[in-house]
């Protein structure tokens, strides 16, 4: 995903120092030592502290990284907002994770849709949780105090190593076990963070070292239909998995573990009513709804902030 930061603060200057400086600490900290948080159905892990309500009549700033997935969520976390009266202003397209949580830990932005699985290895490479409970719960005592998980939906957007029907069928490939004996011979792709993310994971899971990677994006389902790289990264809601007949390999060592759509919060900028839209958009937000909307967004090419309009109305959720 390509860098373009930016983003102004929407908080008097005071409070954006305040925040600023907190989050700063907490990263030189190496972004934990907060306290774990708690979940339970008035304060949902890592919720609004009472205190929080003074946030009341605030902006609430809802980012996005720069892939369509990601944009469509960010809508509709934030017309799911703007339904129960909270100011809203969007930021989408920003960029990859790396920017994006630190514009949340310093004020810039106040929500983000995040997949908890993917969040956890990135604050931490050598975490182990695999299930939804188990992810959130790391989450807890790994985010710095100033953010929080609100509830995770049962929607599940995993990351994949992804091959075409010819290459799976030509090497007998079903799991990532499999392409041992090959990887050296293959290009792979991905995102242009891939790489430096998962290339030590797959060494140390499965003993893989490939020929090349390639910064292949939203291009990856291509790229492997046409051949230009023989393994990628694809996200499991990618319509174009089914359209172009692509095959994503089993993960029986779970290196990619639960993903599921989540609001990641800045505390100090969501109230009670805020805390209450975002939770029940996950709520109702499942795959198989993720990926028809991903089909309409990907394929059909309608604007996400249409879809998302469209699944609030639906679910009655605007």
């Amino acid at each position: 995903m390509s860098i373009n930061t930016r983003g102004r603060a929407v908080r008097r200057a005071v409070t954006a120092a305040t925040l600023a400086t907190l989050a700063l600490g907490a990263a030189a900290c190496g972004s934990s030592g907060g306290d774990p948080l708690v979940k339970s159905s008035s304060s949902p892990a890592g919720g609004p502290s009472a205190a929080a309500g003074d946030s009341a009549g605030s902006t609430v700033v809802v980012g996005s990284a720069n892939f369509p997935e990601n944009v469509l969520l960010g809508s509709i976390y934030s017309q799911a907002l703007k339904a129960k009266g909270v100011k809203v202003e969007e930021k989408f397209n920003i960029g990859s994770r790396e920017v994006l949580y630190g514009q949340l830990q310093n004020g810039s932005l106040t929500v983000l849709p995040e997949y908890n699985g993917a969040l956890l290895g990135y604050l931490d490479a050598k975490a182990t949780a695999v299930t939804k409970e188990d992810v959130n719960a790391a989450l807890a005592k790994t985010l710095p105090a100033t953010l929080g998980l609100l509830d995770s939906a049962s929607a599940e957007d995993k990351d994949s190593l992804t091959v075409s029907q010819d290459v799976a069928t030509q090497y007998n490939l079903k799991s990532i076990s499999d392409l041992a004996a090959k990887a050296g011979e293959f290009s792979i792709g991905g995102p242009p963070e891939f790489k430096s993310r998962r290339e030590q994971q797959f060494k140390d899971s499965y003993g893989l070292s490939f020929k090349e990677w390639k910064p292949t994006g939203e291009t990856t389902a291509n790229a492997l239909k046409d051949g230009s790289i023989q393994v990628g990264n694809v996200f499991t809601t990618d319509p174009k998995i089914v359209q172009l007949k692509l095959v994503s390999l089993a993960d029986p060592k779970n290196l990619f573990g639960a993903q599921n759509v989540t609001p990641l919060v800045n505390k100090a900028g969501v109230d009670a009513k805020a805390t209450a839209a975002l939770n029940a958009v996950s709520a109702k937000l499942d795959t198989a709804g993720l990926t028809d909307l991903m089909k309409r967004v990907a394929i059909d090419k309608e604007d996400p902030s249409v879809v998302a309009k469209d699944w609030l109305k639906a679910n009655s959720l605007s």
